[in-house]
């Protein structure tokens, strides 16, 4: 069992596992490894503790941090942002639709990664030969979303305070529309999202993951309304009396039957309408409650 200790790189980051490796640590040390990038200084997180049967082989810690180690850090912040100027004016020569978010400088300088954001891929083969001709060592870019943009850059959120993944978030959960309609929320997409644009990660700190009876049907069918069959359900609620024309989730109202055709119809067809009726009497009640909050 190799005794391995947690380390952080990042505020908020993620925790990966070292092995020790002989060296005295403690929790909150500073201590250099080596990883598939170069030379890292990383924060001890977590104490020294014994794991069974890694999945992995295990990277070592190679030693405490040195004051000389802490003043190259403090160096490469400076070189970081020179490298990130330049990368700048690169991107801007070259007319690429990419926006830069930041730079990270190994300790070693062996690797300088950037950080963009684009709305597709990109051919950005040019720009690499730039910045590896200037800086003369290996160059990578990395293409983020959105939500990990805003947990670089940070920010406030609608609350005023800080941003949760920018506080103590570690990683991204999956957020959907239903969350706030559990919490009956106001169903604006405006004041749900965050700086990001994304809905805000706090719509699931109080949400309960439980069966109701918008995801059952008669029968052993359930129907799941995927994301844009949800928004599609505001934009109707939002619309109010104009909406009446508006089909929500892409399902027709059926015909009203006669006596005759309900008669001929098989058991499965009768649970699908009784369902497809069950649900446009639920968005009406929906609408209702969306005037009452908003008269």
């Amino acid at each position: 069992m190799p005794n391995v200790v947690g380390i952080r790189f990042k505020n908020c980051g993620k925790i990966y596992d070292f092995e020790v490796n002989g060296v005295e640590v403690h929790k909150e040390d500073l201590v250099i490894i080596e990883s598939e990038f170069g030379l890292s200084i990383g924060n001890v997180v977590t104490g020294p503790h014994f794991i069974e049967n890694p999945e992995k082989e295990l990277k070592k810690v190679l030693r405490l941090a040195t004051e000389e180690d802490l003043k190259q850090k403090k160096d490469n912040e400076t070189f970081e942002k020179e490298t990130r100027g330049f990368c700048l004016e690169r991107i801007m020569a070259r007319g690429i639709p990419m926006k830069l978010v930041c730079t990270e400088v190994t300790l070693d300088r062996k690797r300088i990664v950037f950080y963009f954001t684009a709305d597709g891929r990109i051919d950005f083969r040019e720009l690499v030969k730039d910045l590896a001709a200037k800086f003369k060592t290996r160059i990578e870019m990395r293409q983020i979303g959105v939500r990990d943009k805003a947990k670089l850059v940070g920010g406030l959120g609608l609350c005023g305070k800080e941003l949760c993944c920018r506080l103590f978030l570690t990683s991204f959960e999956p957020i959907s529309i239903k969350m706030a309609k559990q919490q009956e929320l106001v169903l604006n997409t405006g004041k749900l999202s965050g700086v990001c644009g994304r809905l805000m990660c706090c719509l699931g700190y109080e949400y309960d993951d439980v069966t109701t009876e918008s995801s059952t049907v008669s029968g052993d069918k359930g129907i799941q309304l995927s994301e844009e069959e949800e928004l599609l359900d505001i934009v109707s609620e939002e619309l109010g009396s104009k909406s009446q024309g508006i089909i929500c989730c892409g399902i027709e109202k059926p015909p009203d039957a006669t006596p005759a055709q309900t008669g001929s119809q098989s058991p499965q067809q009768t649970a699908e309408d009784q369902e497809r009726h069950r649900r446009h009497k639920r968005r009406r009640r929906h609408r209702k409650r969306f005037h009452k909050k908003h008269e």
